[in-house]
């Protein structure tokens, strides 16, 4: 399983996608408590469950990761892991999944200036107080002291998105030959 860490605008879901297209690596589809947005669909997107639900899994040990953002509950489940799938986690759930030991597991770190990852959500519609609100919270959550360790460091600046694609498709293979 290919697992995605980086900081905000850094490209992780971008390459998430497009090894889905390319290299049909399937999204781990999450649990979220928070309400579904028109573009989503269940199932597809995340696993919209109400918090009972959310709480009754955890309670049962169903998630191998959970986390609390924005008042909303996200996790991700046993039952998604496996092989030719591609996961994005924050520090926290790389952790998290790094306990499992599981050899299969090839973890990478997405990179890029934060110019570029301001501009980048410039361009998707952010303001600017609110991408360099993120970009502060990124230094604290993405600090080298937070970063479990990761197998291979991506620098998605200097190459374009689809060769940084290529790449983490390579280095998955080769790792898990």
């Amino acid at each position: 399983m290919i697992i995605l860490t980086g900081p905000s605008a850094s490209g992780k879901t971008e390459i998430a996608k497009i090894l889905g297209i390319k290299y049909n690596i399937k999204k781990v589809i999450t649990h979220t408590t928070r309400p579904m947005r028109a573009s989503e669909k269940q199932g597809v997107d995340y696993h919209f469950v109400d918090e009972r639900t959310f709480v009754q899994l955890q309670t049962q040990h169903a998630f191998v990761e959970t986390t609390l953002y924005n008042n909303h509950h996200y996790g991700t489940s046993y039952a998604e892991i496996g092989p030719h799938k591609v996961l994005i986690v924050d520090p926290q759930g790389l952790a998290a999944f790094l306990k499992i030991k599981d050899p299969s597991f090839v973890t990478f770190f997405i990179q890029a200036s934060e110019v570029t990852r301001i501009n980048r959500m410039i361009m998707r519609g952010q303001d600017l107080n609110f991408a360099k609100q993120r970009i502060a919270f990124d230094h604290t959550s993405f600090s080298q002291q937070s970063l479990p360790p990761i197998d291979y460091v991506i620098n998605n600046e200097s190459v374009t998105i689809e060769v940084a694609t290529d790449s983490i498709y390579q280095l998955y293979l080769q790792k898990t030959k």
